[in-house]
């Protein structure tokens, strides 16, 4: 973890250094009180230790101004200044806690690792895990099955920074952030040998997988660790075979809804190979170039298009030659010049295998199944209710939502909640309507949640009469609880979910501070994709609707928008994060769009991603120098679209940050 300390006093910093970098934590040095505020909101820092007596703007100016600011990272202050009225105003500056000189070097780790955890949920893990691979982060200490790790300082941040982020792909640049302090940035190369080194320790160690995995032009990232039985051996395949029957049927069920559109775009394919087929048989033999009268150009480019949108498509449901041979056809119909003879024979030779591959299903486990299937931001959701019918249609969309449901019978709930702390407990209310005892029974077991786990999120299903309604709770803790009031649909269920388990509060509780409650104030991490608006635009349904699958269950706000001629007034009413174009749309192009915003004053800093099958490097330039930040290749990588996302809310957030005066 890195720490930003600001002290002025050069041998209180280096011995306070030495102590930190010690117990494995980086250090950046800040010697007056304005390059720490403009050290604080350029990088990424995990708590601040700040002295009160320091040059240029004091800690208690510059807690104030990080805390008007929205900053939300600890902050320890550590000075000599210990009188009742300066503990008081420490707080009311915004600090977490206050150390006064001389202090002992094991209390202040002690007090440094308390804010730590703090930060990190209620429900955050003592050990940080990987299979069989143990790191302590009290004691540092880093076990493979019975063997300790000698690890150097800067390796055991590395492993520390993915097992804290084991959904995240960290390229050179982010490691180095992270990792290494701001007066000793090494080179890109020595993220690669520092990786290298770690992995050569874990295989000394016995570890025969690879935990850490290279991501071809994004980065690194840590490997989902194969699920383990009792006795220690992956999963025979009962549980991995109802996971991937979950899965298929999410992908069935897009499929089946937008099956006629494959259809259609294939008849119009079939239009333009028989027009051309006519026309060849009534030219003369001599001809190389045979009158295509039959063909108009405007058939033409719908079938290029549809072609194209064939390509991006299929790949996604398993149909990789199928998608393969759209590619084809459409560079086969790009232009308007005629067709030769040979060419118009490999088109109805590229349409009659087209049509062939597409009758009968995939022949393995699509892409878009694969991606459902990866466990990221993956939910525990511990349903209790008496309704196994209501459950059961939960479970049938839980994989598509990135959620792993469990009912457990009332009576039993608190016990196993205990055993196996979920992301969030959906307690079904509504099953006991009409039984007097049993409703009792259920206001007495949303109050003993309520007490026993008070930091876990809960969404409660009550039943339609408006005077069962257990209302208290959805006054009393907003931000923990959900009521949905039946009728209720499958899709509310998750969507409140989802808001409550991506969603950390951003506001810190403000209260008046006093010497008996100087406890009050509580810290709070944001997540860059809490509430983040994502709008999609592209003139395929199918595509909007695969995109619309992958993102919102990472807790995303989709907005998708095929018409592209309503561009402007959904992207005024929505005012996103980001915004997703697909390159080749009919009326505006996504380099038309992309070039209009970027002369807007408005959408100018905007971030764009274009969506495109076309990644040859002409069509790359294209797509930069209309300036869209980054693309996304069809058929679509979830793990890589939601990166590339990531990436452009960090950097739009970076530059904020940025723009921030070092001083006031």
């Amino acid at each position: 973890m890195k720490i930003l300390l600001v002290e002025d006093d050069k041998p209180t910093a280096a011995l306070l250094a030495e102590a930190l970098t010690a117990h494995r934590y980086t250090i950046d040095l800040a010697t007056d009180g304005q390059t720490g505020l403009a050290l604080a909101t350029a990088w990424d820092f995990d708590l601040i230790l700040l002295d009160v007596m320091i040059p240029k703007l004091d800690g208690l100016g510059l807690c104030r101004q990080l805390r008007a600011k929205g900053y939300q990272k600890p902050i320890l202050l550590f000075t000599s200044k210990n009188s009742t009225a300066d503990v008081i105003s420490g707080f009311n500056a915004g600090a977490d806690d206050y150390v006064t000189k001389p202090c002992e070097i094991p209390e202040l780790i002690v007090r440094i690792r308390a804010l730590l955890r703090r930060g990190e949920t209620a429900l955050a893990p003592a050990l940080l895990t990987w299979g069989d691979l143990h790191l302590n982060p009290v004691s540092a200490e880093v076990i493979y099955q019975t063997h300790t790790l000698s690890l150097t300082p800067k390796e055991y941040s590395l492993l520390e920074l993915f097992l804290r982020n084991p959904q995240r792909i960290f390229d050179r640049g982010a490691i180095i952030d992270r990792i290494w302090s701001i007066d000793d940035l090494p080179s890109e190369g020595a993220v690669t040998n520092l990786i290298k080194n770690l992995r050569q320790k874990l295989r000394a160690a016995g570890m025969t997988t690879e935990m850490l995995e290279t991501v071809y032009g994004l980065g690194y990232r840590l490997k989902t660790p194969l699920p383990k039985t009792a006795s220690g051996n992956p999963p025979e395949g009962e549980a991995l075979g109802r996971r991937s029957q979950q899965g298929l049927a999410s992908v069935n069920k897009v499929l089946d809804q937008f099956r006629d559109s494959f259809i259609e775009r294939i008849a119009s394919l079939e239009r333009v190979e028989q027009a051309l087929r006519m026309s060849l048989s009534q030219s003369h033999p001599s001809q190389s170039h045979p009158s295509q009268s039959h063909l108009s150009q405007a058939l033409r480019q719908t079938a290029c298009e549809d072609a194209h949108k064939l390509a991006g498509g299929l790949g996604m449901f398993g149909y990789e030659e199928g998608s393969r041979l759209a590619r084809a056809i459409e560079h086969l119909l790009m232009g308007d010049r005629p067709l030769t003879p040979p060419e118009i024979a490999n088109l109805s030779q590229r349409v009659m295998d087209l049509q062939k591959e597409l009758a009968h299903p995939p022949k393995a486990l699509t892409t878009l199944t694969k991606e459902l299937l990866l466990p990221i931001q993956s939910r525990s959701v511990m349903v209790v209710s008496r309704d196994v019918t209501f459950t059961e249609s939960l479970q049938a969309e839980a994989v598509t939502w990135g959620c792993q449901l469990e009912r457990v019978p009332p009576g039993s709930a608190v016990q196993k909640i205990a055993q196996a702390l979920p992301d969030l407990i959906l307690l079904d209310c509504a099953s006991d309507q009409g039984v007097a005892q049993d409703s009792e029974v259920s206001v007495a077991l949303l109050e003993t949640l309520a007490n026993q786990f008070p930091a876990l999120p809960m969404v409660i299903i009550a039943p339609e009469s408006q005077g069962d309604r257990p209302t208290h709770l959805d006054e009393t803790q907003p931000g923990k609880r959900r009521i949905l009031q039946k009728p209720i649909s499958v899709a509310q269920v998750f969507e409140a979910i989802t808001q409550l388990t991506d969603t950390q509060f951003t506001e810190r509780t403000e209260a008046a501070v006093h010497p008996e409650s100087l406890d009050v104030q509580v810290d709070v991490q944001v997540d860059v994709r809490d509430a983040a608006k994502v709008m999609i635009v592209d003139d395929d349904s199918l595509m909007l609707e695969a995109l619309k699958v992958l993102l919102q269950p990472q807790g995303f706000q989709v907005t998708v928008l095929e018409d592209p001629g309503q561009f402007w007034d959904v992207l005024r009413a929505i005012a996103p994060d980001v915004l997703l174009l697909d390159l080749e749309m009919p009326i505006f192009s996504g380099i038309d769009l992309c070039q209009a915003i970027r002369q807007d004053s408005t959408w100018k800093d905007l971030p764009i991603l274009i969506v495109t099958a076309h990644t040859d490097i002409p069509s790359l330039r294209q797509v930069f120098a209309a300036g869209a930040n980054d693309f996304v290749s069809k058929p679509i990588i979830r793990s890589e679209l939601i990166t590339r996302v990531l990436n452009q809310l960090d950097r739009a957030s970076a530059v904020r940050s940025s723009l921030i005066p070092s001083c006031v």
